[in-house]
């Protein structure tokens, strides 16, 4: 699937500009991972579905979040090559978003990618998310770890933590951490992508949402 057609399907109104960022940035994650090897997925029509669109599935939950319609700030641990977090980025930029990751190669294609698309509004850390400092209006992750862990990673950054799963993680919501709910549990149609996907929103509570 072509990335225009997938950005109509999830029926998302992007920004002058924005689906051209997005594939510039798609061809630089292309290119740079020829020699650094920051995703498995070499094909690009695979990169489409399973990176981009995978990412911008997420946006209309988002959109229609605490985050909707002023300048939030977003903070997406584990980001890898930059996913979600710079796609977001490019998709919503009134966003401040920080891109937290360990590796140093995905944190400098990153950077690299900031410069060559313009990307004033994001902010890259090199590090640990335990590190990180300061509170944010949401935290987002992608794959990144177990809930449990997730909370105990980047539960200090933020009340609101959005997880990007395949299926619905039922043994992972059983084995919260006391203080912490499921508030929202959303599933995601990836255009393109027949594999499972949900968005499961984290905030500090005693009462979990039934699966």
């Amino acid at each position: 699937m072509k990335l225009g057609e997938g950005i109509i399907a999830l029926g998302l109104k992007l920004p002058v500009g924005a689906e051209d960022k997005l594939a510039a940035y798609l061809a630089l994650l292309a290119k740079w991972n020829k020699v650094y090897n920051l995703t498995s997925i070499r094909d690009p029509g695979e990169m489409v579905t399973h990176h981009m669109l995978d990412s911008l599935a997420v946006l209309p939950v988002l959109q229609k979040s605490a985050l909707a319609g002023r300048h939030a700030s977003l903070a997406d641990v584990g980001s890898g090559a930059g996913l979600p977090g710079l796609v977001l980025a490019i998709a919503c930029p009134d966003w401040e978003v920080t891109s937290v990751e360990a590796v140093e190669k995905k944190t400098a294609f990153q950077r690299q990618a900031k410069i060559e698309l313009g990307l004033a509004n994001v902010s890259i850390h090199c590090g640990r998310v335990e590190d990180l400092e300061g509170n944010y209006d949401a935290v987002i992750s992608r794959a990144f770890a177990s809930l449990a862990d997730y909370i105990g990673y980047a539960g200090q950054l933020s009340d609101c933590l959005w997880a990007m799963k395949g299926a619905y993680p039922a043994d992972e919501i059983a084995a919260l951490p006391d203080g912490w709910r499921i508030a929202e549990h959303h599933g995601l149609r990836v255009p393109g992508l027949l594999a499972e996907r949900c968005l499961l929103k984290l905030e500090k509570g005693q009462a979990c949402m039934p699966s």
